[in-house]
């Protein structure tokens, strides 16, 4: 057994010298004094010897045992350090290297343009209400006063999931929803996507982004509407910007109008955004014809509103010179990077 303990500490310093890295001193450690370590074997099989001999092979034992011990610290001590330096060596920097330009994103133009659309509402007062992209036929069209055989019905005009439903042609179910779920007054806006049968071409896609506003309240006329209006536009292209109300017809608004805009390029002067008028169609709008408000249970005695919408894409294209719609959906970034 002494001579067993001395092969052990000969063959450990031998094994200790040439390891190379923290895994194999880790490795000879387990091998030597771990639970099935050929020292630990040893410890174990001195129950057979003699007491006398149980003291002396003990003692050299112990002794192995500390100087295998103190040679595998030494050793960890030594591989940590070099992997240390070897770390450092491999992570060394060089200041002098030229660094990696992060490209930071930016927001969408059409992004943009709901943003501040949505921030002039908001400071008079609206709310953002939300609703889903595939909506029913009843909302979309019936509760908003459009007839069974309504143009915008054909299948032609109208993406159909269902006989029963459809994805929005346009925002305004939202406002039918606000009106079943809330009571007056009522001030919200609904800003989204929506979806029409269109041929993409320069002015026209088959999926745009729509702003609706409703303002339902006792004595609601179509002088506040004008006055909501005309304060937005000022806000949006600039305070020295004029607007007119032109009638016209929308199934739910009665009286209806389209709102135009002086032309913020040219002043009303003429020139190719406004096509030498001197004047831009933004949205239309009108007073809530009483049949929507009936929808909602909305007492139509006591109560009137008004109500408008407007196109994002449409804005966004007129406010940044943008002759293209189909560049906004291309996600070609010298483009939107233009926007920072």
């Amino acid at each position: 057994m002494q001579n067993q303990l001395g092969k052990i500490l000969s063959e450990a310093k031998e094994q200790i010298r040439s390891a190379s890295s923290v895994a194999d001193t880790e490795e000879i450690r387990v091998r030597l004094l771990g639970k099935k370590g050929a020292l630990t074997e040893i410890l174990r099989s001195m129950g057979k010897l003699t007491p006398e001999e149980r003291k002396e092979v003990g003692l050299l034992a112990n002794n192995v045992r500390n100087e295998i011990e103190a040679l595998l610290e030494d050793k960890f001590t030594q591989v940590k350090n070099a992997a240390r330096e070897e770390r450092f060596r491999m992570e060394k920097i060089d200041v002098t290297e030229p660094g990696h330009v992060r490209q930071l994103g930016v927001k969408h133009p059409l992004t943009i343009t709901i943003e501040e659309i949505s921030r002039v509402f908001m400071s008079m007062g609206f709310s953002i209400a939300e609703g889903p992209e595939v909506e029913t036929v009843f909302n979309n069209f019936d509760a908003l006063n459009s007839g069974p055989n309504h143009p915008a019905r054909d299948l032609s005009d109208t993406f159909y999931i269902t006989e029963a439903t459809l994805l929005r042609t346009q925002t305004s179910p939202v406002q039918v929803r606000t009106l079943m779920a809330k009571e007056p007054p009522i001030m919200v806006i609904s800003p989204g996507r929506c979806f029409r049968c269109d041929t993409p071409d320069a002015t026209h896609s088959p999926m745009f982004h729509q702003v609706e506003g409703l303002m339902v309240d006792e004595g609601i006329t179509m002088a506040d509407l004008k006055g909501t209006l005309d304060s937005f536009a000022r806000q949006l292209f600039g305070s020295s910007v004029r607007t007119k109300f032109r009638p016209h017809h929308f199934p739910f608004t009665e009286p209806s109008a389209e709102m135009d805009v002086s032309c913020f390029k040219c002043g009303g002067s003429g020139c190719r955004i406004c096509k030498g008028s001197g004047w831009i169609e933004i949205m239309g709008c009108g007073m809530v014809h009483p049949n929507v408000l009936k929808v909602g249970d909305v007492d139509t005695e006591k109560y009137t509103g008004f109500a408008f919408g407007m196109g994002v894409e449409r804005i966004a294209m007129l406010k940044y010179g943008v002759d293209d719609i189909r560049l906004f959906y291309e996600n070609d970034m010298r483009f939107i990077e233009q926007f920072k």
